[in-house]
């Protein structure tokens, strides 16, 4: 019996999608899939000349729907704000919100211009922030969706209450493994959120396995690389095809979640091969970390206050 693939995405003609991170590795595969199965698909990315360069990519695929780029950093809480405030001028619904942007940071603490730790900003409270901003065009969607990418080492992670930011102690894995857990935890309590207020949405999250992306090789454009971030490296560039999947391949647990008529909210899908390392999309083991959903509603709360935003409370 064979795995989901990209051949059962269903006709996505007349859905609005947004992507984060879409330039490359699972997020430009995820674009690729969706403009090729009809989709008007936004690519958000901070990098814009690969933006454009991976629009045009798509478009050469012979696309059904239609791709464009548009600048997105997501370490810049104004950033994000502006962004979003072009969309609800235009006021269109967005059927599917893709929260994939993330970095794998080096071994030297950096931080976002809000003074936040850089892992957490963006690959948390930037969506987070973006996920609120955008809500009531989500939710004016006929069946919206918000997928937001954890990770399988989202069991790892920590949330350190006393030190959300890192500011002792700090190790890039630790400010790693606490951002994935927190996009499983945030994808959680959204769920729970709009089950309370009678939302038609669905919060999923998804992980990708052990794919083989340039999220490792882009760590070089955090700043200078110490001796441990050589090592990583070095890590990566060996681990990683061995036990990596093509980055398409990658991409399917989030085009599941975005697309499949059997993804539920509240739940994670992720590769169904040994491990949960690669292989076709099923539902994936929350490990105990994400099942605390007091936890889940804590970041909540802590979220709204950094980033000023309320929304579903």
């Amino acid at each position: 019996m064979r795995g989901w693939s990209e051949s059962d995405i269903p006709d996505l003609s007349g859905k609005r999608v947004l992507v984060t991170g879409g330039a490359s590795g699972i997020g430009f595969h995820a674009c690729r899939a969706l403009a090729q199965h009809g989709a008007e698909v936004i690519l958000a990315d901070r990098n814009v000349p690969l933006a454009e360069q991976s629009v045009e990519a798509i478009r050469q695929s012979r696309v059904r729907g239609s791709i464009a780029a548009k600048a997105l950093d997501l370490a810049s809480l104004a950033e994000v704000r502006a962004f979003a405030e072009g969309f609800l001028a235009e006021g269109r619904p967005i059927d599917i919100l893709v929260n994939n942007a993330g970095i794998q940071p080096i071994a030297e603490r950096r931080i976002s211009a809000d003074g936040f730790e850089l892992t957490f900003a963006i690959g948390h409270l930037g969506h987070f922030l973006l996920t609120g901003l955008l809500y009531p065009l989500i939710r004016a969607a006929a069946a919206p969706r918000v997928v937001t990418v954890s990770s399988m080492v989202h069991g790892r992670g920590n949330l350190d209450w006393d030190d959300l930011q890192i500011t002792r102690n700090y190790a890039s894995q630790r400010a790693y493994n606490q951002t994935k857990l927190a996009n499983l935890l945030f994808a959680r309590e959204l769920q729970r959120r709009i089950d309370a207020a009678g939302d038609p949405t669905m919060s999923i999250a998804v992980h990708p396995g052990v794919a083989r992306t340039a999220i490792g090789a882009n760590r070089h454009n955090l700043g200078k690389l110490g001796l441990a971030d050589h090592l990583v490296s070095a890590i990566l560039t060996i681990v990683m095809p061995l036990l990596g999947q093509d980055p398409d391949q990658g991409a399917l647990p989030t085009l599941y979640g975005a697309t499949s008529p059997d993804a539920r909210g509240g739940r994670l899908y992720g590769p169904s091969g040994f491990g949960e390392m690669k292989g076709p999309p099923k539902e994936a083991r929350i490990k105990p970390s994400g099942q605390d959903m007091a936890a889940a509603a804590r970041l909540w709360t802590v979220s709204e206050e950094l980033t000023g935003i309320r929304f579903l409370g």
